[in-house]
């Protein structure tokens, strides 16, 4: 997988949505036999080295998504320079990015719906609220992940019709 695309997810503590982003996308580009290599951050590190949110990660196992070895990070410099797209999950956390992204990669920056035909532009952060926002947030993932796999079938790098939708 040396050659695969490098995609980053990120929101604001690496706990709830960016790795479930990076669960589901592995998972759906796995089905799709799509070589993605995935990483998941944080803007902030206060979370740093922690497992992703209980409730996250309940919701997406019961979907058939797998968290092993997913811990909290924070964005690093050669993140930028790394990764070919970086994923924010909201318009906050894209504007941290770019306040930290050199020039030349800025082109990289992109919100994780804007693969989505969903109307949502934002992943809601479900970190205070129910359970039911877990649910809420997987959905939209999906239907962003499974957007950015039909883009990259375009380009023949991957086979979005074995993703069953």
């Amino acid at each position: 997988m040396q050659d695969a695309p490098k995609v980053l997810m990120v929101c604001l503590g690496n706990i709830c949505r960016s790795p479930t982003a990076e669960a589901v996308l592995r998972h759906r580009a796995a089905l799709a036999n799509c070589p993605l290599q995935v990483d998941s951050a944080g803007t902030l590190g206060f979370h740093k080295g922690a497992a992703p949110d209980k409730r996250a990660q309940q919701a997406g196992v019961a979907r058939g998504y797998d968290f092993s070895g997913i811990h909290a990070r924070q964005v690093v410099a050669s993140d930028f320079s790394d990764f070919d797209l970086i994923l924010a999950a909201d318009h906050t956390n894209l504007q941290d990015l770019k306040a930290l992204c050199p020039p030349e990669y800025q082109h990289k920056l992109q919100l994780m719906l804007s693969f989505s035909d969903r109307a949502e532009q934002e992943v809601p952060d479900p970190y205070y609220g129910s359970d039911d926002g877990f649910e809420q947030v997987l959905d939209m993932l999906e239907a962003a992940c499974d957007g950015l796999i039909k883009q990259l079938s375009k380009n023949k790098k991957c086979d979005y019709t074995n993703l069953g939708n």
